[in-house]
């Protein structure tokens, strides 16, 4: 077995696939969680209430995220991003990671790219994305094909992308999750649509054989079935999930040294402190004192 062979059965991700999905999306048609990232990420800049004046963005669609941010560097999430170190005081990451082979490697280099005291923001999809998809497919395909093979992407879950922030040398880290529910007419439609997203299956394992004619409508028959919605339509979820981290500076918040409370929280609370070492005591043995 050659090196390349080796190192390609190893990726996680079909590179070529998930180029030409991208390159043929239409964001005009089917950009509604794009949008949804768009809104969150501004309400999220206006709490922060600082002005940058040396903004970045990294995602797989500049032309849906050029204008997002007035005179920001706009740069592909290639595995080595094209950013100087220390040059922004704010970076965005949208929409990408969720494909990322390295995504530490990524948030790393989000980091180097920042300034002291800089921002970093990611909006990924999370892992309830399509799970209604993912469970519909395992069962068709068991029952038509009699396995299973890899179809949808595994995406993180919020708990597990939250400390990537830490892994990546972030300081106050914060991870939250917004989930959208979207109905269908059918599963066919919802498929176009995630074509239209460019985030179709670009597994470097997926099975690449054409199934069964018999598979896409059971699997049809089975959402429909499984996951039902107002007005005889199908229900699906997209969670976009953000990510937050500075880049660290010493005039941030530390968190202090366990021990060194100055006050202790049940005076704070007006309430009794519970010692859960402590010992019950035994009420008194009043026999023969009557």
């Amino acid at each position: 077995m050659t090196a390349q062979t080796e190192t390609s059965r190893s990726r996680l991700f079909d590179a070529k696939a998930l180029a030409r999905h991208r390159a043929r999306a239409r964001l005009d048609k089917a950009g509604f969680v794009h949008d949804e990232a768009r809104v969150e990420l501004q309400e999220r800049l206006l709490d922060v209430n600082r002005s940058f004046t040396s903004p970045a963005i990294v995602t797989p669609f500049p032309a849906h995220w050029t204008d997002f941010l007035p005179g920001a560097v706009v740069v592909p999430d290639a595995e080595s991003l094209a950013l100087d170190d220390g040059a922004h005081d704010l970076v965005l990451h949208v929409m990408g990671l969720h494909w990322a082979e390295d995504p530490v490697g990524q948030l790393v280099q989000c980091r180097r790219a920042l300034g002291p005291d800089g921002l970093l923001i990611v909006v990924l999809l999370g892992g309830e994305t399509l799970h209604e998809l993912r469970a519909v497919l395992a069962q068709a395909e068991a029952e038509v094909m009699g396995g299973l093979s890899p179809r949808i992407a595994p995406m993180g879950e919020i708990r597990d992308l939250g400390g990537l922030l830490g892994r990546a040398g972030l300081s106050l880290p914060v991870a939250d999750r917004l989930p959208q529910r979207v109905t269908y007419e059918t599963m066919f439609h919802l498929i176009r649509d995630l074509r239209d997203m460019g985030e179709t299956n670009a597994l470097a394992a997926r099975h690449r054989v054409t199934p069964p004619r018999a598979f896409f409508p059971r699997a049809a028959r089975i959402y429909a079935e499984s996951y039902p919605s107002e007005a005889n339509r199908i229900a699906a979820t997209f969670e976009l999930v953000f990510l937050t981290g500075w880049s660290p500076h010493e005039s941030q918040q530390k968190p202090l040294r366990p021990g060194s409370a100055a006050a202790r929280l049940a005076e704070a609370l007006d309430t009794t402190e519970f010692d859960e070492t402590a010992r019950p005591v035994p009420a008194p043995d009043k026999r023969g004192q009557e």
